[in-house]
């Protein structure tokens, strides 16, 4: 009987430790910018105002976390309605065809410093999948009575040829390397 008893007390001690934590990301407290290079000379910036994501997490360590997001790529935003438009258009996102982006993590690596982690996935835009990896620092939680928050930002360069948005009639307007840059907070469920 006494060990039946430990062996039950070690079960449910196991199960708390592999307990997974549901965390939505907050768009009120999260913003998904991007700049690419003009002409060699300058540097214009943007974002997407529209996304869901969530992140699982093992208890609050993100050794193991997930990751699922979806941006609607008809709400990028530069500031300037004529440039959006264009960029909504077959020449670039063709938001009519393919109106969300998506990126699935496929695993979340420590990388020995200190908050900073590798975050390895599958981003799709458009037609095309490919590996992208994130650097990713942790800014830890923040606990109040209106629940917990987990903070993060995340970094990566991508190249925009690869995903089929190769537009540029003077084929030297546009940089093909996109800085996307995170910052994140995600509210526990």
């Amino acid at each position: 009987m006494k060990k039946a008893l430990i062996l039950l007390v070690m079960l449910v001690s196991s199960a708390g430790v592999f307990a997974q934590t549901q965390w939505k990301v907050d768009p009120n407290h999260s913003s998904l910018n991007f700049d690419i290079s003009h002409t060699g000379i300058s540097i214009v910036n943007g974002k997407f105002l529209e996304y869901t994501g969530t992140l699982t997490t093992d208890g609050d360590a993100l050794n193991a976390a997930s990751f699922d997001f979806t941006v609607k790529v008809n709400s990028i935003d530069t500031s300037i309605e004529d440039r959006d438009n264009h960029l909504r258009s077959a020449d670039f996102f063709e938001v009519e065809k393919y109106p969300n982006m998506t990126f699935k993590s496929t695993k979340m690596l420590a990388t020995g410093k200190p908050e900073h982690y590798l975050l390895y996935g599958k981003l799709t835009i458009k037609d095309v999948t490919k590996d992208v990896i994130f650097d990713v620092y942790y800014g830890g939680i923040a606990k109040s009575d209106k629940g917990e928050k987990l903070g993060l930002k995340a970094k990566t360069t991508i190249n925009r040829l690869d995903y089929n948005i190769n537009y540029d009639p003077t084929a030297a307007a546009l940089a093909k390397d996109v800085s996307i840059l995170l910052h994140l907070q995600f509210a526990k469920q």
